[in-house]
């Protein structure tokens, strides 16, 4: 069973891996979010999730083959923390959308590599005002 879940996060981590590279800032957000899922995945799958009994026990009982409960553990965190990132980066792309009005990489980048719309005087590092040159 560990095998599938292997596979599953490497066609994952491809997935997501490919989705960031592209152009349009919605499939950068979605393939973080895929790549974040598969990262769980394979944190899962190693921590041998195969486990025929609950990692619990009561006085006195031993367990045979138990599941591992620290993965589990550090992937539910993971996974609280991958959604609250995921929310983030949609909050920032909606409000880059509202200021930029478009979608694709180049463009905003186009646009946050102009100088800055004050026109004032440039300052230097001792705070002194200077004149452009």
């Amino acid at each position: 069973m560990e095998w599938i879940g292997a596979i599953t996060a490497g066609i994952m981590a491809a997935l997501g891996v490919w989705m960031m590279l592209d152009r349009h800032l919605m499939r950068v957000v979605l393939g973080i979010a895929v790549l974040g899922n598969a990262i769980n995945l394979g944190v899962l799958s190693a921590g041998r999730f195969a486990g025929t009994e609950a990692a619990f026990t009561f006085a006195g009982q031993t367990l045979q083959n138990p599941a591992n409960p620290l993965p589990q553990a550090l992937v539910l965190t993971a996974i609280v923390i991958g959604f609250a990132l995921f929310v983030f980066a949609l909050s920032v792309l909606k409000r880059t959308h509202e200021l930029h009005g478009d979608k694709d990489t180049d463009d905003v980048s186009q646009v946050t590599e102009q100088p800055s719309p004050d026109g004032g005087e440039e300052q230097d590092p001792a705070g002194r005002g200077q004149g452009r040159q």
